[in-house]
């Protein structure tokens, strides 16, 4: 009976954590208008057209100018701009979550992290049994679809949140193709090492502060934006609460259970940490993958800046965007009242016209240009 409590103490937790996680997620966004409360309905006023605006299109209507959420605008847009690009997107994440899934788990398998009862063995060399263990894969049939979810929502998560913060840099925000790698490469040394530290016997405190060392330097080396920490962190919160419940309820015969469970009944802390560097590794490449998949992708492929020329546009310096003409930091006032500008959709800047021929870019293509401004910080 105690059990049972201790339990339900734990998911009573959890869920506690999980929903302050999101009221954090929903403050910051909601802290990205500024604090002004828009519910205008008077008529629009329009300015004097600046050579560096002209970034409208016909469907464009007065309700969305009118929006007091231009972050909801911009996520909207992101994933609809191009829907050929979110759905090569989607797939690739899934895939490659599902694809690399089971080898991670496989490392806890064979190291007498977890037991499944019914364990889905293949061999990658050799046989079962004469084969050395680390290249014979231990899952279950459910595991690929579950990390190509989390694959896809890490993924999407980090894209999502990058339009509506503006803390990264365009080095975080387009990483090079050996970084992919190297966070890839890394988060699978952390789970590898988590499984040889428990089969060696070293006690759980001390893999939690080893495994929380590595999860706060991968982040700090391989990402340290403010979408990857929210990222990460709910991540690090999400992933155990799956596991708790998939602990609870699987039927026997796909069931699982920790051989160590830890400080919660059901598994050690240690994972959380291993769980919150999954955030960079995911998500690296998940800013990889949307910039190939770009049709336009603001000159960069995987962070490969294209040559051109050396010399800083003497308008922009370079930024490709300037101070909208048409507003006061996003938003101004009309008959009294405070309306987001929708030459630049709440983000106080629009696109260098001195300096767009230098990039090849279609001055028609307003999608590709609402694109290009999304990856700019405020």
């Amino acid at each position: 009976t105690s059990l049972y409590r201790s339990r339900d103490s734990i998911r009573r937790a959890m869920v506690t954590v999980t929903k302050l996680l999101w009221l954090i997620v929903v403050f910051a966004s909601a802290t990205r208008t500024h604090g002004f409360s828009t519910t205008p309905r008077g008529p629009l006023i329009r300015c004097k057209t600046h050579p560096s605006v002209g970034l409208l299109s016909e469907r464009d209507d007065v309700d969305s100018l009118n929006s007091n959420s231009p972050q909801l605008e911009r996520i909207v847009t992101k994933i609809t701009a191009d829907p050929k690009q979110s759905i090569n997107f989607s797939l690739l994440m899934t895939l490659c979550g599902a694809a690399l899934g089971p080898f991670l788990d496989s490392y806890h398998s064979l190291f007498g992290v977890l037991t499944y009862n019914t364990p889905l063995v293949f061999p990658l060399l050799g046989s079962i049994g004469t084969g050395p263990d680390l290249l014979t894969c231990v899952t279950s049939l459910w595991v690929p679809p579950l990390f190509g979810l989390a694959g896809f929502l890490i993924g999407w998560l980090y894209i999502l949140l990058d339009t509506v913060t503006s803390d990264a840099t365009q080095s975080q925000l387009h990483p090079t193709i050996p970084k992919v790698l190297v966070g890839i490469s890394y988060f699978t040394f952390q789970y590898w090492l988590s499984g040889i530290l428990f089969a060696h016997g070293v006690d759980r405190t001390s893999i939690l502060a080893i495994m929380s060392v590595l999860a706060a330097g991968g982040f700090y080396l391989l990402d340290g934006t403010i979408s990857g920490l929210i990222t990460s962190a709910a991540t690090a919160i999400g992933g155990p609460l799956i596991e708790v419940g998939l602990i609870s309820s699987l039927p026997d015969s796909w069931a699982y259970h920790y051989n160590d469970p830890g400080e919660t009944g059901f598994f050690p802390l240690w994972i959380i940490p291993v769980y919150f560097l999954g955030g960079p590794a995911n998500g690296n490449l998940a800013r990889g993958f949307w910039d190939a998949l770009s049709e336009k992708s603001d000159a960069r492929t995987f962070g490969m800046q294209v040559e051109m020329d050396q010399v800083p546009c003497s308008v922009c310096n370079g930024t490709r965007a300037v101070k909208c003409p048409n507003c006061d930091d996003g938003t101004y006032v009309t008959y009294g009242e405070r309306v987001v500008c929708k030459a630049c959709r709440g983000k106080g800047l629009v696109i260098c016209r001195e300096c767009f021929s230098k990039y090849d870019d279609d001055p028609s293509d307003i999608e590709n240009i609402r694109r290009i401004m999304d990856q700019i910080p405020d």
